[in-house]
C-alpha cells in the first residue's frame, strides 16, 4: 500500500535526471562514484539506489564515469563487452593499479566537493530539460526495496 511518501513516477524520473546531469558534468578524465553522486542529490546512503538508476543510462551520459567506492569498474558488464569500460576510461587518460583499480585519490570528482553551491544548483536546473522516463523496474526499486532510501 503506497502513502504520501512513496516517490512517484515524476519524483523517481526528476532523480534519475539530477543523476544523469551530474555525471554527464563529470570531466573527462575523470571518475566519481555511485555515493558521491547519491550525496549530491540529497541522498548520502543511497549509493545502491544510483546504481539502479545508472543501470539504464540513457545515450549520451558517460556511465563509464562512474564506478564504486573502491575504486573498482562495478558497472563495467553495462558496456557489451569486456573490458570495455575500462577502455573508455583509458582513452580519456585514466589509468588503472596492477589490482585494475583507479585510484579515487587522484581522478575522483566528488560533486558535493568540486562543484559550488551555484554550479550544482545550475546542473539541478539544467537537468530538468532532459525529460527521462523512469522504468517500472526501477520505480519500483525505488518504492519497495528495502535498500532504497526513498521507500516509505
Amino acid at each position: 500500500m503506497e502513502n504520501d511518501t512513496t516517490p512517484t513516477v515524476e519524483q523517481a524520473s526528476e532523480l534519475s535526471e539530477r543523476v544523469f546531469a551530474l555525471v554527464r558534468a563529470c570531466p573527462a578524465g575523470r571518475v566519481t562514484t555511485y555515493g558521491w553522486l547519491a550525496k549530491a542529490v540529497g541522498y548520502p546512503r543511497g549509493a545502491r539506489m544510483i546504481g539502479w538508476i545508472m543501470h539504464e543510462t540513457p545515450p549520451g551520459v558517460p556511465a563509464q564515469r562512474v564506478i564504486n567506492s573502491k575504486g573498482e569498474l562495478s558497472g563495467s558488464w553495462a558496456f557489451g563487452q569486456k573490458g570495455r569500460m575500462r577502455q573508455l576510461l583509458e582513452a580519456e587518460g585514466v589509468t588503472f593499479t596492477e589490482e585494475g583499480r583507479v585510484d579515487i585519490k587522484r581522478y575522483g570528482w566528488d560533486p558535493s566537493r568540486d562543484l559550488s553551491d551555484e554550479e550544482r544548483k545550475t546542473i539541478s536546473e539544467q537537468a530538468g530539460t532532459l525529460h527521462y522516463q523512469i522504468s517500472p523496474r526501477v520505480l519500483g526499486l525505488l518504492q519497495n526495496d528495502p535498500a532504497s532510501p526513498m521507500k516509505s
